[in-house]
């Protein structure tokens, strides 16, 4: 019987996120305070006031979404919580997974900021814009969905970005080949086939420009083994070789989030309990519908806070 820390991904920001973490705590004040000087800009200011369009810019949604999930570990921390001794494993969502090294100190706060402003600068350049398209599709098996992917590649790239669990996974390539993929998804049953609205084509092959750019970035930075080992998204199993997280989070930038197996592996290896750290509780509402047995909490409120440290440390 054991707990796992989650770290939320993109599609999770929102106008506000922190404030009330800022005004309440001089950890999390501290936090937001170090990302802003390790950006050179007052993200703070974006996150707890807007606009929600520059909030949502990937190379501004990367590291808030961190920043957020680190003033909760901090003040967890603050407050009696440790991460060695009261958790076993991290994991994050695509870019939640540099929050999760971030909490269990592979990478510093500093590092870790530059590292996502670096990624999602990358990832929004790989691809002119228009020419990338994301889809979800909703109500088929993977099988079916890969097949779908190598037809429509025949009009360019086309693969599996997400698998998120409840029969819903996001594809992802060039627009022509998404978009055939997505009808030939409704032509097969799917229930929903819906084209997203993102800036580029995540976690696809296109991504290839910024994964080079990643990789120089990474290599330029320490990595230490984490205090507790990280689910990688690309392999959804535990990973604490430093060496071997670098290597993985570059294959990230092309390669599927296999949250669906992450959350299933959390769950055949005795976690019964996933924390949530950080904004929103997209990965609270997946993992109840990826597994029943397992139970997903978010903290990211003060009260949130409270109720977490009451439960893990009594």
């Amino acid at each position: 019987m054991s707990v796992a820390f989650t770290f939320p991904g993109q599609g999770s920001q929102a106008v506000g996120m922190g404030k009330d973490l800022a005004e309440t705590f001089p950890e999390a004040r501290a936090v937001f305070a170090e990302v802003d000087e390790a950006l050179g800009q007052k993200l703070s200011a974006i996150m707890f006031e807007g606009p929600e369009e520059t909030l949502t810019l990937t190379a501004n949604a990367q590291p808030a979404l961190m920043a957020v999930s680190i003033a909760v570990m901090r003040v967890l921390e603050a407050r009696g919580l440790s991460l060695k001794d009261q958790v076993s494993y991290v994991a994050g969502h695509s870019l939640g997974e540099y929050s999760a090294l971030c909490a269990a100190g592979t990478f510093s706060l500093a590092d870790t900021a530059r590292l996502l402003r670096i990624r999602g600068n990358a990832m929004q350049s790989a691809v002119p814009v228009g020419e990338g398209a994301m889809a979800a599709i909703i109500g088929l098996e993977q099988a079916d969905v890969e097949a779908i992917c190598k037809e429509a590649s025949t009009g360019g790239s086309c693969q599996i970005a997400n698998d998120n669990g409840g029969g819903q996974l996001v594809i992802s390539g060039s627009k022509p080949a998404v978009e055939v993929a997505a009808r030939l998804a409704t032509e097969k049953g799917a229930k929903r086939a819906l084209m997203l609205t993102v800036s580029a084509p995540f976690h696809s092959a296109l991504m290839g420009p910024a994964a080079d750019a990643m990789r120089e970035a990474l290599a330029g930075v320490s990595a230490k083994a984490p205090v507790v080992p990280v689910v990688a998204n690309v392999r959804a199993a535990p990973v604490s070789d430093p060496d071997e997280i670098v290597r993985l989070l570059v294959e990230q930038v092309t390669g599927q989030v296999r949250w669906r197996e992450t959350v299933e592996w959390f769950a055949a290896n005795n976690v019964t309990t996933l924390y949530e750290v950080g904004s929103g509780k997209v990965l609270t509402g997946l993992a109840r519908r990826i597994d029943k047995s397992v139970t997903g909490i978010a903290i990211n409120t003060p009260a949130d806070i409270d109720s977490a440290l009451a439960a893990l440390i009594g």
